[in-house]
């Protein structure tokens, strides 16, 4: 497993661009196996054992929902850009 900076950036799609996203993730999540996303230039490998949340956040004059894929790094974990995992 490789160091890696943290990073925290949020990405805003077109519909049409999301659409597609969506789309090709859910086709990776029914397989049950790992996939690649890419995400502001960054190709982000995610682990079958991922598990998935939806948040929803209120404030005074804002809403937000956010859809999470948590996992904990372990050694034997693969980041590199593998044909075997698809890319979302």
């Amino acid at each position: 497993m490789t160091s890696r900076d943290e990073r925290e950036v949020e990405k805003i799609y077109s519909v049409p661009e999301l659409v597609a996203k969506l789309r090709r993730l859910a086709d990776a999540l029914e397989a049950d196996k790992p996939f690649r996303i890419q995400i502001a230039g960054e190709r982000i490998w995610v682990p079958a054992r991922a598990q998935f949340s939806i948040a929803h956040e209120r404030e005074e004059d804002e809403e937000e929902i956010e859809f999470q894929f948590t996992w904990r790094l372990e050694p034997d974990d693969s980041d590199d850009d593998s044909d075997d995992a698809p890319l979302v």
